[in-house]
């Protein structure tokens, strides 16, 4: 069991980004990695509850489905912090510290911000879904309002009161009111603003007539019965009214005798036009009902397709709205919205914040050691080219001084054969020429001839040629070649040893 706690360690140590190699010689640092390591992995944990919750809200798909999803985004919110996490390595300086850490930060506050939203929404659930039916209802009403300012559908009613209309003189058989005729309904008009008129002035002249008495009689007014100066004003004045009264009443009778003329003549014209309006009447009849089915169906269609659309808009936008409208109509739950994203963005924050804390403070025993480590690894690795570099020069040298060995062996044994062939040419010669001096001598006898030794000579130039030109055998582009010896040297014998 304890080597279990140990192998579970070690693997949130080296998700933290630690090296297991140091810290088996620095213990000390491993809590605080293990620590960091758990904290990765809690994020990425709320990150996939998250996304599983996003995916299930917006694209509506199964639990397993958004599980799955969810996982998959878990293990790349770890991966992400991780790699921040790595990449902050400790300095001394504080402005490369500043540099590292404000992208790093910036980017974990974006992560953050999108985890912790569909969490925070789901806090929430029960009082956004309430919400969401209130904005439901608000866009229908709107939608309502926007079809009836429409100017597509602003004919409607008029052809509503166009087909009633019609309707009307096809079941009269044609014969229309003669009251509807324009000419009686402004007769009538006119009569009934006469007979008003004429109502005012009787009244007025009713109430003159009552003070003048009530003058003549002292009951009012001056109090002094008789017909003195108060009851032949009131007299005056009630006559002067009577007049009033008597144009008034001429006034109605003239709009009575007109409203009489205007109601024969409406009759008159509603017999002749009868036919004529019942076939009118069917035509528009028939065009106002196709127009006004045509508008209703494409009416009918539009909310149709708006209702359904409505009812679905349950989504990830439509739950954001509807919490800031939550957060607008309630204070309280704004509060409550904006300290659990600041939680939840707190856990995403919190490794690299943590990270960025211990890089401004002096460096542990952990990172010493690691430096160590680093620049021990540097300098194997120096070791190791430098001596594979030696290796490849070692065989080139061979290989050339190989081929040197080769080239002078070649042209010693090219003199040789020259020598040879001289000596040949010479023993030739001196073949052909004692036959010559024995015929001579037998005809003139002197002193012999001295025989002539030539020596067969080094052509050094192609040697030296040789030896100067660049192998062509070369190792990783290397041109270098023993310096050249004098060709005297090579015509030396070779050592035992070789």
């Amino acid at each position: 069991m304890r080597a279990r706690k140990r192998s579970i360690g070690d693997r949130l140590a080296e998700l933290a980004g630690a090296r297991l190699d140091v810290l088996q010689v620095a213990p000390g640092s491993r809590a605080k990695h293990v620590a960091l390591g758990g904290v990765l992995l809690s994020t990425g944990a709320l990150a996939a509850v998250s996304a599983a919750f996003a995916v299930h809200m917006a694209l509506g798909a199964p639990w397993a489905v958004a599980l799955v999803i969810g996982i998959g985004w878990g293990l790349v919110i770890v991966n992400l912090d991780r790699m921040l996490l790595v990449g902050m390595a400790h300095d001394s300086s504080v402005v490369r510290n500043v540099a590292m850490a404000v992208p790093r930060i910036a980017l974990a506050v974006l992560l953050g911000t999108v985890i912790s939203t569909p969490l925070t929404l789901q806090v929430f659930d029960k009082e956004i879904d309430a919400t969401i039916v209130t904005l439901q209802a608000e866009a229908a009403d709107e939608f309502t309002t926007e079809l009836d300012a429409d100017a597509r559908y602003a004919q409607m009613p008029a052809l509503q009161e166009r087909i009633a209309t019609a309707q009307a003189v096809l079941a009269g058989g044609g014969a229309t009111d003669p009251n509807a005729d324009p000419r009686v309904t402004a007769a009538t008009a006119d009569r009934d603003a006469k007979q008003t008129a004429y109502d005012a002035a009787q009244a007025t002249y009713r109430e003159m007539q009552a003070k003048a008495q009530c003058e003549l009689d002292g009951s009012c007014g001056s109090g002094e019965a008789g017909p003195g100066d108060a009851y032949q004003t009131a007299a005056a004045a009630a006559a002067q009214q009577a007049s009033v009264v008597a144009d008034a009443k001429a006034q109605l009778d003239d709009a009575e005798g007109t409203l009489l003329d205007a109601r024969t003549a409406a009759g008159s014209d509603a017999a002749s036009n009868g036919a004529r309006s019942v076939s009118m009447a069917e035509a528009d009849l028939a065009t106002d009902q196709a127009a006004l089915a045509a508008l209703t169906s494409s009416r009918a269609a539009e909310v149709a397709a708006f209702e359904a659309q409505n009812s679905e808009s349950d989504g990830l936008l439509a739950r954001l709205e509807a919490m800031d409208r939550l957060a607008e109509d309630r204070p309280a739950a704004g509060t409550a919205h904006l300290m659990l994203f600041l939680l939840f963005l707190s856990v995403e924050l919190l490794p690299i914040l943590m990270k960025t804390l211990v890089n401004f403070s002096e460096p542990t025993s952990y990172d010493k050691l690691e430096k160590m480590r680093d620049d021990e690894d540097v300098a194997a690795e120096t070791i190791r080219r430098d001596g594979r570099q030696r290796a490849v020069q070692a065989r080139a040298d061979l290989v050339v001084a190989a081929e040197t060995d080769r080239m002078a062996r070649e042209i010693i044994e090219r003199e040789a054969a020259a020598r040879e062939e001289a000596a040949r040419r010479e023993a030739r010669r001196q073949a052909r020429r004692g036959r010559f001096a024995r015929a001579l001598r037998s005809v003139v006898p002197g002193r012999p001839a001295e025989s002539e030794v030539i020596e067969p000579t080094l052509d050094t130039g192609e040697l030296e040629a040789m030896m100067i030109a660049p192998s062509a055998v070369g190792v990783f582009g290397t041109s270098a070649v023993p310096v050249p010896r004098p060709a005297a040297e090579l015509l030396l014998p070779l050592p035992e040893n070789r």
